[in-house]
């Protein structure tokens, strides 16, 4: 046992050392992390370290899934919901079939079940390494949320075909309509479960007096009981998640206190961070014993049907992104669209962004390995092989590609959305001219004559007017730097301030759990300060 942890140390200290390469190099972790496992599975350290497909579908998955959801806009998902869904739903489905016949057609041996069970391993693209690589290129906002969209909830369609493929094949039977029937029941309950697990934990922080550190605790609670409902019924454990979490995270202002709201944010990030590290990390180091349990089928020619079924992949994924394309500019003649005209461009992108991740792995590594407890699994070991090879094509070589494609193409925006910069002027303008309303508002109300709500308003009237004269086209370039000698000025004297705390510190007068409390404000207003800047 004692092994085992250390092992697990000395993985997050190779995650640490990576991502900090990553940054440097500017390359998506992901891609670094899966090299980077690749290197160390050669090491005698980390050779016997596997995956456990269970503590990959239930302890992991979970809290990811949540986050991302959490993380995720409903506005956006909402105003490209016919987007994601067939991305999510219809795309997967296509995938699936197409990656089945063409298995069934290139390996002997390989039926028609078994082939579905592969696309149903191999069809969810894992989004995390493509919104990475996005955002680090400056991609249009509009492809990142489909993606982000999209990440939520082609995992759960995925496992669902997997789901029904596996038992074709153990039973030898697949009955059409009674699958139909089936995956809407699947996908609906799954919903309604994460839905009702959600408003439970709702009215529980909404109503209940609890401590911001019980509450934190509650939200990393939360996403198991919404899978595990789910799972319990046989229904879509992901799509629970992702509907309960998507419920909580548009009511997080009304649930959460802003102490809570703050620290959750912390912990979090830091969890999710070492968890997708974790992941990404082990599955590079599968590698040797994916190999050994090849059994008869050669490396060489198992290599091979990786690759043609990647290729099949790719081509395919980008194929049914260029007919949604153009079925939504058909539909848009008929029914109100979030783009009418989407091009070709961003289909082309959010077609090579497609790369297999921890979900297709760890549903490879939950194939039983007997049927009926003696029968060995048909092709068990190649489909594990294939699996990890089309992970290790789609995520190394189109995620190294994908920057080189999004700058040759040059996608922009759209016209009409203003810039990040623009919108945060007219934020902070209207958030300045807002309270300037209400503090004029309630001094005539109450006649108040506070010195200090005095310098308030005087500092509201001063931000707005900045704001209100930086959203003007002429602008006098002295102008700018008003504000940036303000900021500037402001972070010395907090740092200032940090000495001089620390040098009341050294006395015995002060108790240091108050001077950390201090030191704790002034991070908080250098937080906000740097967060205004609009240098």
């Amino acid at each position: 046992m004692q092994h085992v942890f250390i092992q697990y140390v000395y993985l997050i200290l190779a995650i640490l050392a990576l991502v900090t390469f990553a940054d440097i190099t500017k390359v998506a972790y992901p891609i670094i992390l899966v090299i980077g496992g690749l290197a160390l599975s050669f090491l005698s350290e980390f050779s016997s370290m596997t995956i456990d497909p269970e503590i990959v579908l239930f302890i992991f998955l979970p809290p990811l899934l949540y986050e991302a959801a959490w993380q995720t806009s409903w506005k956006e998902f909402w105003k490209w919901k016919r987007v994601i869904t067939s991305m999510a739903f219809p795309i997967v489905i296509i995938t699936a079939c197409v990656i089945a016949f063409f298995a069934n057609e290139i390996i002997p041996g390989f039926t028609l079940a078994l082939g579905f069970l592969l696309g149903g391993i191999i069809s969810p693209p894992d989004a995390i390494s493509a919104t990475t690589i996005m955002r680090q290129v400056g991609a249009p906002k509009s492809l990142v949320s489909i993606a982000e969209g999209e990440s939520l909830l082609n995992d759960a369609s995925s496992l669902i075909i997997f789901r029904f493929a596996l038992v074709a094949v153990i039973t030898g039977q697949f009955h059409f309509g009674e699958a139909t029937s089936s995956f809407f029941l699947v996908v609906i309950m799954g919903t309604l479960v994460g839905l009702a697990v959600g408003a439970v934990f709702y009215s529980v922080h909404r109503w209940l007096p609890i401590p911001p550190r019980i509450e934190i605790i509650m939200t990393f609670v939360t996403p198991y009981c919404m899978f595990y409902a789910a799972e319990y019924f046989h229904y879509s454990g992901v799509l629970s998640v992702v509907s309960g979490g998507l419920l909580l995270s548009s009511k997080r202002q009304q649930m959460l206190s802003y102490r809570s709201r703050i620290q959750s944010e912390n912990v979090w990030t830091s969890i999710v961070f070492v968890m997708n590290g974790l992941i990404f990390l082990l599955i590079g180091l599968q590698l040797p014993s994916i190999i050994n349990q090849l059994g008869d089928t050669s490396v060489a020619t198992a290599t091979w049907y990786g690759i043609a079924i990647s290729i099949i992949l790719i081509v395919t994924r980008i194929l049914c992104m260029l007919g949604a394309s153009a079925f939504t500019m058909f539909m848009s003649r008929y029914i109100t669209v979030a783009d009418a005209n989407p091009g070709w461009k961003g289909p082309v992108i959010l077609g090579w962004a497609g790369m297999r991740g921890v979900v297709s792995l760890a549903a490879a590594l939950s194939i039983p390995l007997y049927i009926g407890g003696t029968e060995l699994f048909p092709f068990r070991n190649l489909i594990l092989f294939i699996t990890f090879v089309v992970i290790l094509i789609t995520l190394v070589f189109q995620g190294l590609t994908l920057p080189m494609l999004i700058k040759w193409l040059k996608v922009e925006g759209k016209s009409d959305v203003k810039s990040d910069l623009e919108q945060e002027k007219l934020i902070q303008k209207k958030l300045s001219h807002s309270s300037l309303i209400y503090l004029e508002n309630k001094f005539v109300a109450d006649g108040l004559d506070n010195d200090h709500i005095k310098n308030l308003r005087s500092r509201f009237e001063l931000e707005f007017k900045f704001f209100d004269t930086e959203l003007l086209e002429d602008v006098d370039p002295t102008h700018k730097n008003t504000i940036q000698e303000y900021h500037t000025t402001y972070l010395e004297l907090l740092n200032h301030q940090r000495s001089l705390l620390e040098e009341i510190n050294r006395g015995e007068e002060f108790d240091e759990e108050l001077i950390r409390k201090y030191f704790a404000l002034i991070d908080f207003e250098e937080l906000k300060i740097r967060e205004q800047s609009l240098q």
